[in-house]
């Protein structure tokens, strides 16, 4: 449907934009006659579903003379603010702004397997892997299998999975709960990765897993080029010649659990070169594709750590991968099992992804938003959130075996202050006057590691409770592997400011501006003025990128 303005009265246009009405307001916006100046204005965030907005001075200096050249200020701007797009990765936050990422994403990813951004193009010629690490099982879950696929793409998989745990013995858990489930999941089941039993699953040890598979990944990462290293040893070659370059994406699964897909390439390094030691060489002959799949899974098998002690758990807990590990060749052909475009796009896609799999999603949680996600007898996702609450609080709760002996603790009041706090036998008895068994706090020494250890690895549990405890970025990768994101971002800015200000003069080039910007901004706030403003930005960011593909398709088309 097409609304005609021309002929509304200003005082009509008036009552659309104070109506309640978004279509109303968006009409009214887009009959003023600064309307056309505002799109344009926001058209670098048009897309997005939260700008930045800035307020300031912007000065432009010439870098030889240091001359002020011009001065805008956003005063004199259409709404006195500038829009910034506000970049998050996150498809469920922002779908404009996660398909950008993405998008440098993939790019990044498959420079590293064919060459670009700085890459050689001879890595194609390099060994590469692309592993997969799982996390433990904590407790058995509702899952779905299907042995032989025979559909076409696994994302619309439909094949006949199947029973999810099928029994012929009728187990039950010590919580009275039968562990048998006949039933054929899809892939849309709500009840996929959600424990059997919600009493039997260690939700404690899942989150501390979540919060150090980042160091054992790192361990894992350093055992295999031990193993590099050893094994050139043991084929008569240098081992300084070989060096590997990573790169890794984290997948949250459907049971709230993190796992890794990894690229792992080998490369070479040029001792006749002191120049440029980082230099992306070939690999010398004598390791292969298949040696790198041998070192990913005996790492894999060998790498585990005990973290440091908890008040829960004294002795810590045991962090290892899991039994699934599966290492494919990368090629670079495109009749391969596993091609450099497929490892691209399986990372980027989930490069944009978080905890929205497992039905949660959350900004970071405070003491005055913990309790709507948390709950110790709720379901999976908000056992999860309270353990990591309450595993990364500052004191242990009072609460567990009572002491052995007469109670010499301070006060309860006195325990339950804020650290530093040093328990000693010279203070006061409790005022219960507690005897023998009768106090309800932990032990002298639990207590005095909970209070005067700063304990930092656990106080990030709480803050990355709305992550499950996952604290990890979810895409990164070694300095050598290929270009960064801010290398990406920022040849975005030189073509568009080459676009605006015209092509160059004659031996003037992007890397040597003669022009400095500097700004002099404030944050004002965050987010659309309005919805109307919000439906029309997006709207037009939205034809703007049907128009895009449309072009980008009659071009691929006449390519072919």
């Amino acid at each position: 449907m097409v609304t005609s303005t021309a002929a509304a009265s200003p005082g009509a246009l008036a009552l659309m934009a104070r109506s309640t009405d978004v279509r109303l307001q968006a009409i009214a916006r887009a009959a003023r006659p600064d309307y056309p100046a505002w799109l344009s204005h926001v058209k670098a965030a048009s897309g997005c579903t939260r700008p930045v907005r800035l307020a300031g001075t912007m000065l432009t200096i010439e870098t030889a003379t240091g001359r002020l050249l011009a001065s805008a200020d956003t005063a004199r701007m259409p709404d006195g603010v500038i829009y910034k797009a506000c970049g998050n990765r996150r498809d469920s936050v922002c779908p404009s702004c996660s398909q950008t990422y993405k998008r440098d994403a993939y790019q990044l990813i498959r420079a590293g397997l064919v060459g670009g951004l700085g890459v050689p193009e001879h890595v194609t010629e390099h060994p590469a892997v692309f592993p997969t690490f799982t996390a433990p099982s904590f407790g058995e879950v509702h899952t779905r299998v299907v042995k032989r696929h025979t559909c076409g793409r696994r994302a619309t998989c439909d094949c006949r999975p199947d029973p999810c745990h099928a029994r012929r013995d009728l187990s039950v858990c010590p919580h009275g709960r039968r562990l048998v489930c006949f039933a054929r999941h899809d892939l849309t089941d709500q009840n996929l990765g959600t424990p059997m039993c919600l009493d039997c699953y260690d939700h404690a040890a899942q989150v501390v897993w979540n919060l150090q598979s980042t160091e054992l990944w790192r361990r894992t990462a350093e055992a295999i080029r031990k193993y590099i290293r050893r094994l050139a040893r043991a084929r008569g070659l240098d081992p300084k010649t070989f060096r590997l370059a990573m790169g890794k994406a984290a997948e949250m699964q459907r049971r709230g659990v993190i796992h890794f897909h990894a690229i792992i390439r080998l490369d070479g390094t040029d001792p006749d070169n002191p120049d440029d030691p980082g230099a992306t060489v070939p690999p010398p002959a004598g390791i292969d594709a298949h040696d790198l799949v041998a070192a990913v899974e005996h790492a894999a098998r060998v790498t585990r750590f005990t973290t440091p002690p908890h008040p829960a758990v004294p002795n810590g807990w045991r962090m290892t991968w899991g039994e699934q590990l599966l290492t494919k060749i990368i090629t670079v052909a495109a009749d391969g099992d596993v091609t450099d475009g497929m490892v691209a796009a399986y990372l980027a896609k989930y490069a944009t992804k978080s905890t929205e799999v497992t039905g949660h999603t959350s900004s970071r949680l405070t003491d005055t938003t913990i309790n709507v996600y948390a709950d110790p007898d709720g379901t999976h996702t908000e056992r999860l959130v309270d353990a990591c609450w309450t595993l990364g609080g500052p004191r242990w709760p009072v609460q567990g075996p009572t002491c052995g002996r007469p109670c010499l603790h301070r006060s309860c009041t006195a325990i339950l202050q804020p650290p530093p706090w040093r328990p000693t036998l010279a203070g006061p008895l409790c005022s219960l006057n507690h005897k023998v068994g009768a106090c309800g706090h932990r032990s002298c020494a639990t207590i005095r590691v909970a209070t005067t250890d700063p304990a930092a690895p656990w106080r990030r549990l709480r803050r990355w409770a709305h992550m499950l405890g996952f604290g990890g970025h979810f895409l990164t990768k070694s300095r050598r592997y290929t270009a960064t994101f801010a290398f990406l971002r920022n040849r975005r800015v030189v073509f568009r400011r080459t676009e605006t200000s015209g092509p160059q003069t004659a031996g003037q080039t992007l890397d040597e501006p003669t022009t400095l910007v500097v700004n002099f901004l404030a944050f004002v706030g965050a987010g659309w003025l309005s919805p109307a403003d919000a439906m029309l930005a997006n709207t037009s960011a939205a034809m703007a990128r049907e128009h895009q593909d449309k072009a980008r398709e009659y071009l691929t088309s006449i390519a072919a």
